[in-house]
């Protein structure tokens, strides 16, 4: 386990003073608390947030990835705007339920947890959400493509791989009829290059030589002799 960032024990306890426990607790949920929220709750709705959108650009060295070959999960971001699901959880459940989303988001403390403005169809909630600091060690910048799919093709955790993680979002948001352009970008760029290696597989599997390795076609030049067409000498 990583030596976390910052003790995660005091943002759990500001978390549920700004709470109070006398109403029910709301959470937004943007990637995997969306298909595996793991708590009980009373009420799901889809909602929006402006000020902050979901990216693929925090590292993750346990549950999708290792020390060795570090993998992804999401953050949220500032700026632009996402689309994800609240949960409701009844004010009794509340203190429990935070509790132990504190021990699966925050046991290294990256996350930066936030009280934010839910747009949903039924009026605005107010929400607790995990943000994700650019400041963070945790933040990876700027990732090219190529990273990307190094990314899918190697990182696996605890709980599976990056690409699996990035997969089941992405077919979970739209089954919730949410379209999220750059991540199935991302997750397009694992199925290019698994396209690629399935047809190289194929080929080697058929015994046909690959692209590249396949010998020019004889030129032939007007005027000239056919070679094909010489008797071989005695």
């Amino acid at each position: 386990m990583p030596k976390p960032l910052r003790d995660p024990q005091p943002m759990l306890e500001q978390a549920i003073a700004d709470w109070g426990g006398r109403e029910d607790l709301w959470l937004f949920g943007y990637g995997s608390l969306i298909w595996r929220p793991e708590f009980d709750f009373v009420e799901r709705r889809p909602a929006s947030v402006h000020g902050w959108h979901r990216a693929l650009k925090m590292w993750s060295r346990v549950n999708r990835g290792s020390v060795q070959t570090p993998g992804l999960v999401f953050g949220l971001l500032s700026g632009g705007s996402c689309r994800g699901m609240v949960f409701r959880v009844p004010s009794a459940h509340g203190l429990d339920t935070l509790r132990r989303l504190w021990l699966r988001e925050m046991p290294t403390g990256v996350y930066d947890p936030r009280w934010l403005q839910c747009r949903t169809p039924e009026g605005p909630v107010r929400a607790l959400a995990f943000t994700l600091s650019r400041r963070s060690p945790n933040f990876t910048g700027v990732l090219t493509d190529e990273r990307y799919r190094h990314i899918f093709t190697h990182a696996v955790g605890r709980y599976g791989s990056s690409l699996d993680y990035a997969r089941q979002t992405l077919l979970e948001l739209r089954r919730h009829a949410i379209h999220d352009a750059a991540l199935a970008r991302l997750v397009a760029l694992a199925h290019e290059k698994e396209e690629q290696e399935a047809q190289v597989a194929q080929k080697k599997q058929s015994g046909t030589p690959a692209d590249c390795d396949t010998p020019p076609a004889p030129v032939y030049v007007p005027g000239s002799a056919n070679p094909s067409s010489k008797k071989e000498q005695p």
